[in-house]
């Protein structure tokens, strides 16, 4: 009884789940002076992950029949080179492998939502961890951090095709032009406006996209797992409490199954994007 009058409120449970390993509490919603350490961990062990598969299937790469990993790992770079030679209408070794490192490691990040919510942070308490996080992507400092690299990276393209000029100009005399350069100099005001907003709504666009699906796909996760929070055990094997149960695993399941599909696509389109932006960067004119 003193078990089931102190079980967490659903609003509770799911406050407590989206509650982060930080060393201080964050003020706005993006503060970059906080530290998750938990975003930390899990990003450095993904991130691990994909390159000891990518270096252990380098090391045993065979030219005869390839083993299953072998074929997998073959197929996904040969998908992700064929994205970048559409898209990237230029010459540079660094957009395959940056593509190709940004689709597995969010990918990675996004499959993490398919862990068990409670399993984890059940696991992290034992070792008196309180609160933990392991979805990467549902931290805004973390899916900001990729987007702002990125977007560095769009800056240096810039500039390095166009020079300094070029790419103060193209924020400057577009996209109302005059052949009057006295009308021009009034227009340029209103053209910076205008290509900046479109220009800073990239790094935005891309990591508030990939955060609010994941977070979204999270808290369905939540709110299925809270459908039988706090209930007794009498409850439980009731017949209602049977029914509770079969339907939070059927919901559960069919959620799960959907979920791969937006993990993956959102990958996909933070992939895509990026090879967008950067060969919108790398052209001349």
């Amino acid at each position: 009884m003193a078990a089931e009058e102190h079980a967490p409120g659903a609003t509770e449970y799911i406050l407590h789940h989206q509650s982060f390993l930080s060393n201080k509490a964050a003020h706005g919603i993006v503060d970059f002076s906080v530290v998750n350490y938990d975003t930390v961990f899990f990003s450095v062990v993904l991130a691990l992950v994909f390159f000891g598969l990518f270096w252990m299937v380098a090391r045993t790469v065979t030219s005869g029949v390839p083993s299953k990993t072998q074929n997998f790992i073959e197929t996904l770079v040969s998908f992700v080179d064929g994205q970048v030679r559409e898209t990237f209408h230029g010459t540079s070794r660094l957009i395959a492998p940056l593509a190709l490192t940004i689709f597995c490691w969010i990918f990675l990040f996004n499959f993490m939502d398919l862990v068990p919510v409670d399993l984890l942070p059940w696991l992290a308490r034992g070792g008196g961890i309180e609160h933990l996080k392991v979805v990467p992507s549902t931290d805004l400092n973390a899916t900001f951090a990729m987007s702002l690299s990125v977007f560095a990276l769009i800056i240096f393209y810039s500039i390095k095709m166009k020079g300094v000029g070029g790419f103060i100009g193209e924020l400057t005399l577009n996209p109302f032009r005059a052949k009057n350069w006295a009308v021009q100099a009034l227009l340029v005001p209103v053209n910076f406006i205008l290509e900046s907003v479109t220009f800073l709504a990239r790094p935005v666009s891309l990591a508030l996209r990939l955060y609010g699906n994941l977070y979204a796909g999270e808290m369905i996760f939540l709110l299925l797992a809270a459908l039988t929070l706090g209930k007794g055990l009498d409850f439980l094997i009731s017949f209602g409490g049977a029914l509770s149960l079969v339907a939070q695993v059927i919901l559960g399941l069919a959620w799960s199954i959907f979920h791969i599909l937006v993990i993956v696509l959102q990958a996909f389109i933070f992939m895509v994007l990026t090879i967008v932006y950067l060969s919108m960067a790398n052209e001349h004119h």
